[in-house]
């Protein structure tokens, strides 16, 4: 398979070196990409080269590159406080594709904020789907250290909503 920053990176090389297209296979995985045709381009003379030395040289390279089994991405470093604050904290998800609420109405106060105590079975927010709003309770004791996503922000399934320190 290929990736699809190779994709774009054979594209461009593929733009830059005006060759006329590239036909590539790897692991079963057929990629096609055409290239610039010259319009109304005069006849090739015997013996000259159709490619220049140049765009050879480009392609080699990265078929070369190509061909090398494929390097996992590498990981973003993660800090070790990060990775301890998640200890114990508690993520509420969203249970359905919808719209994200932190208030009951544009007008009123949302229903928690960050820093706020919650009890099990109290309202967090409102998912709005097929313009049914659904409540989301919470389903521990704690309180509010995070919240995800913006207010009217559409949410996917399990998407992060809260995250609770558990007490």
């Amino acid at each position: 398979m290929f990736t699809f920053e190779e994709i774009c990176q054979l594209i461009r090389l593929v733009a830059e070196t005006r060759v006329g297209g590239l036909e590539l296979e790897r692991d079963g995985a057929k990629l096609r990409i055409d290239g610039v045709q010259p319009v109304a381009a005069p006849p090739p003379v015997v013996g000259a080269p159709l490619v220049s030395e140049q765009a050879v040289q480009a392609l080699k390279t990265a078929m070369t590159a190509l061909s090398a089994p494929p390097q996992p991405a590498p990981s973003p470093p993660v800090a070790e406080e990060a990775k301890e604050s998640e200890d114990n904290l508690h993520f509420v998800t969203s249970p359905i594709v919808g719209t994200f609420y932190r208030a009951p109405n544009p007008d009123a106060d949302p229903f928690v904020q960050p820093g706020d105590r919650v009890r099990k079975g109290q309202v967090l927010c409102i998912v709005e789907a097929m313009k049914l709003m659904n409540e989301i309770e919470s389903d521990v004791d704690g309180v509010i250290v995070k919240i995800y996503p913006e207010n009217a922000q559409p949410v996917e399934f399990g998407e992060r909503l809260f995250a609770i320190r558990v007490d």
